[in-house]
């Protein structure tokens, strides 16, 4: 059963399981607008709170920008407010794996939407930069934290101080992609990732993720914590899918 809902400036789709949401104003390459902020918090909410989801795809329309990030014209006019970082810390929280299927360039705030994503898979011609600092913007503090978890904060600063551009394989070697392929197979590739995570057990995968992270954010008690591990010791389904496995 596919289940469809679509809005002015992204739409989303559950399907067997994964939840896809799609931003889709190639012609302003996609960029997220305040009347945006209500319709994706509420598909990410949908995604998290289904037993039976067991993944969250974000992707964007076309093959030039996968996204400009926030709109500038409400950073120009100074009607701001911390939607757009709540609803990014909602995407980053998550307990679903989420997929950041980058059909082509990012710039700005969507890099930090990216970054929110465990697996970020990006295509050969795109590039990416942060222009916080050549527009004047002090960009908001889980934003930058994102940035140093995931890349480092030598490269955080590179990025974040100067503003350049980075083209595409760069972008892998620092970590800001996890895999990058030609533009025509990251349907296929984003694909292999859903079936590999079919082939796990999905309460042991929301579980590890959760204990990753709180690890990540340095988090003391999340190293000695084996309640999760334990428990999945005992489970009937460690059994079942050893043997399965044995036959």
């Amino acid at each position: 059963m596919t289940e469809t809902s679509v809005a002015d400036g992204f739409s989303w789709s559950r399907h067997e399981g994964v939840v896809t949401v799609r931003l889709t104003r190639e012609a302003q390459h996609n960029r997220i607008d305040p009347a945006d902020i209500a319709g994706l918090r509420e598909a990410i909410a949908n995604a998290s709170s289904d037993a039976a989801s067991i993944a969250l795809v974000v992707t964007g329309t076309g093959p030039a920008t996968f996204s400009s990030g926030y709109t500038l014209s409400a950073l120009a006019a100074g009607n701001i407010d911390d939607s757009f970082e709540s609803l990014l810390n909602e995407l980053e929280a998550c307990p679903l794996p989420t997929i950041c299927a980058l059909n082509g360039s990012v710039y700005g705030g969507a890099t930090d939407l990216a970054l929110c994503c465990d697996t970020r898979i990006g295509v050969e011609g795109s590039r990416m930069f942060m222009p916080a600092a050549r527009i004047g913007l002090h960009y908001y503090p889980d934003g930058m934290r994102r940035y140093v978890r995931e890349l480092g904060a030598t490269q955080a600063k590179r990025l974040f101080l100067t503003g350049i551009a980075i083209d595409a394989p760069e972008m892998l070697r620092i970590g800001f992609l996890t895999d990058l392929v030609a533009a025509d197979q990251l349907t296929t590739r984003t694909a292999e990732y859903i079936d590999a995570l079919r082939a796990c057990e999905p309460n042991v995968v929301r579980s590890m993720k959760r204990q990753l992270n709180a690890i990540a954010a340095g988090d003391p008690s999340a190293l000695t914590n084996r309640i999760a591990y334990e428990a999945s010791l005992q489970s009937p389904t460690i059994a079942e899918r050893i043997k399965r496995r044995r036959s």
